[in-house]
């Protein structure tokens, strides 16, 4: 927040200020309601949607594929309908947030994000821990693959399909 440590709601507070000045976090939606009617509706949400964004920022860089697929397929679906339908102390809903809770804990980092006109893009990420690298990707001619190291590697990544057929 413009480089100053401050508490959730105060950070929220100055977000929804900031953003909401800059046209950031308006949904205009069609919904499905629990009761099976659509429902129109324009919400408003400028400091959810930069705190949404920053975080997924950090996720992309901090979270490996597998659990980033699974974290962004889960919240965007599975967890927001049941929130939304009122299943807040349901036993799926636990166990996602169990497994979101164990997936967070590499997402660490700072986000500098730039708002104009409507549009919110990352201006700048400094990660304290990443799976991502800055150093070019080199290989030696020790290190260079072979046909056989990519025939290794075809068996290796098949052991889980074939061991769940059984």
């Amino acid at each position: 927040m413009d480089g100053k440590v401050t508490g959730p709601v105060a950070m929220l507070e100055y977000l929804n200020k900031v953003a909401g000045e800059n046209g950031v976090g308006i949904v205009d939606m069609v919904e499905n309601r629990l009761v099976g009617m659509k429902s129109r509706g324009v919400y408003e949400t400028p400091g959810g949607t930069v705190l949404y964004y920053a975080h997924r920022e950090l996720e992309i860089l901090c979270i490996d594929r597998d659990n980033r697929c699974i974290t962004r397929i889960s919240s965007h679906s599975v967890f927001a309908e049941l929130v939304y339908y009122g299943q807040w102390f349901h036993p799926l809903r636990e166990a996602l947030s169990a497994f979101v809770d164990q997936t967070q804990k590499t997402v660490s980092g700072k986000v500098r994000l730039k708002l104009y006109k409507g549009e919110l893009h990352a201006g700048g990420i400094a990660l304290l821990l990443s799976r991502f690298t800055r150093k070019p990707s080199r290989r030696s001619r020790k290190t260079r693959s072979t046909t056989e190291d990519a025939g290794g590697f075809i068996n290796c990544s098949a052991c889980r399909s074939r061991s769940s057929r059984r």
